[in-house]
């Protein structure tokens, strides 16, 4: 390969910024730019200069011999000071080598992944790492990024290659007199697999909204205060209030940390009959946006009744203008925002658990494709008996699994999980 480089951190003024070098002219750069390099694995003061003998900054200097590396080959990496001109400088000083040129987007990675440093799983982990907002999204990445996923796939994988195994015994030996039935164990093997499969599938569902963002909306009819809620919960004014009935034709958004988790308030319009054209389409927007919500806050008045598409559908109730009532909620005084804050909190919480150890959606399809086959080999099994056919339907299943970690398939999806990446990682 090439080597390549680029800057690490971000772009402007910092107190530190790295320049990362990856590739088998990494070390002939650093005895270019620095003169020597410390032993691979340690770090050593250097003065970095150009090919006219500038110095261009002092940089701490480390260097890792491959495969003892992230991308599993020489990495250099220049430690400087974090101005725009020392990074300029440093940049083209390595360009004027004429060994390297610079990264794509989530190269590094994409090298880590071909060398086998990193599975797929691990990758789209780190991708979400370097995104996450929130102590939940945090959390989630890290444990698919530190391999959860890759390990509990190795497991199920274990457990069908098991089953593999018995049905192709019965196939080799069918003329032979096999001592034991292997239809209870592999009909127990198989059912295990969709069930720990199942509830990954279900799972992941929940672990792409906490990554995505989790979406509260609050409803109630026009003049309940649900504008003033939204600007008490973010803090400033984001929505128009007034005592004008249906000010709120759109949806209004804000987005906000409740208990680690990446939360998206929606500020709907007031429901009600209306002969307003624009206030009705606000209205069915309204409810759409509401029924697709994770979960619905009704701001209660009396004359309000729920339409009939969020029926059964509104997960917390409470009075509207505490502040007249002395009850409920009150984004004026901020009378019960605690309140609210804890239900809503204690509530996503409990489904946040269901998340295990998928977090994509390519993930899930890949594991969807494997239940899919076990559950026609439970069906060939029970039906026609033909082991032939159940085998082949278990192998089918086992390739599903190995593409969840990108063992098989990978070339057709880098582009699709790379794109998301910057420069420098």
């Amino acid at each position: 390969m090439h080597t390549v480089f680029a800057l690490a951190t971000a772009r402007g003024k910092a107190g530190v910024a790295i320049i990362r070098v990856s590739g088998p002219e990494a070390a002939p750069i650093g005895v270019a730019l620095c003169g020597s390099l410390p032993e691979p694995g340690h770090h050593a003061l250097r003065v970095v200069r150009d090919a006219k003998n500038n110095v261009l900054d002092q940089a701490l200097v480390l260097f890792f011999r491959d495969p003892n590396s992230f991308t599993g080959e020489d990495v250099l990496e220049l430690h400087l000071h974090g101005s725009i001109a020392v990074i300029r400088a440093v940049e083209a000083a390595i360009s004027a080598t004429g060994l390297a040129r610079e990264a794509e987007a989530g190269e590094f990675t994409k090298r880590a992944l071909l060398n086998d440093r990193l599975d797929l799983a691990q990758v789209e982990g780190l991708g979400d790492l370097v995104e996450a907002e929130t102590e939940a999204q945090r959390q989630q990445a890290q444990r698919v990024f530190s391999g959860a996923l890759s390990k509990k796939m190795g497991a199920l994988r274990d457990m069908g290659i098991r089953a593999a195994a018995l049905l192709t015994a019965t196939i080799d030996f069918a003329d032979e007199e096999v001592p034991v039935d292997v239809s209870p164990e592999v009909r127990e093997l198989l059912n295990g697999l969709i069930a720990d499969l199942t509830a990954e599938i279900e799972g992941s569902r929940v672990a792409e909204r906490v990554r995505d963002g989790l979406e509260v909306a609050i409803l109630g009819a026009p003049n309940a205060g649900k504008s003033t809620l939204l600007n008490a919960l973010a803090g400033r004014e984001i929505a128009i209030t007034s005592d004008i009935a249906g000010t709120t034709r759109d949806v209004i958004e804000a987005r906000l940390d409740i208990g680690g988790l990446a939360v998206t308030f929606l500020d709907t319009a007031g429901l009600r009959d209306s002969g307003d054209t624009v206030e009705k389409i606000g209205i069915s927007r309204a409810i759409d946006r509401a029924a697709a919500a994770d979960l619905r806050v009704l701001l209660k008045t009396d004359d309000f009744a729920v339409p009939s598409a969020l029926q059964g559908k509104i997960d917390l109730e409470y009075g509207a203008k505490g502040d007249l009532t002395g009850e409920g909620l009150s984004g004026l005084t901020g009378q019960g925002l605690d309140v609210l804050i804890k239900d809503i909190s204690d509530i996503l919480s409990q489904r946040v658990a269901q998340v295990k150890t998928a977090i994509s959606a390519r993930q899930r399809g890949g594991m969807q494709r494997a239940v899919s086959e076990f559950e026609q080999a439970l069906t060939t099994l029970y039906g026609s008996g033909e082991v032939e056919i159940a085998a082949q339907h278990v192998q089918d299943g086992l390739h599903a699994l190995d593409s969840v970690i990108g063992r098989v398939d990978v070339e057709n999806i880098l582009g699709e999980i790379f794109s998301r990446f910057c420069i420098g990682k």
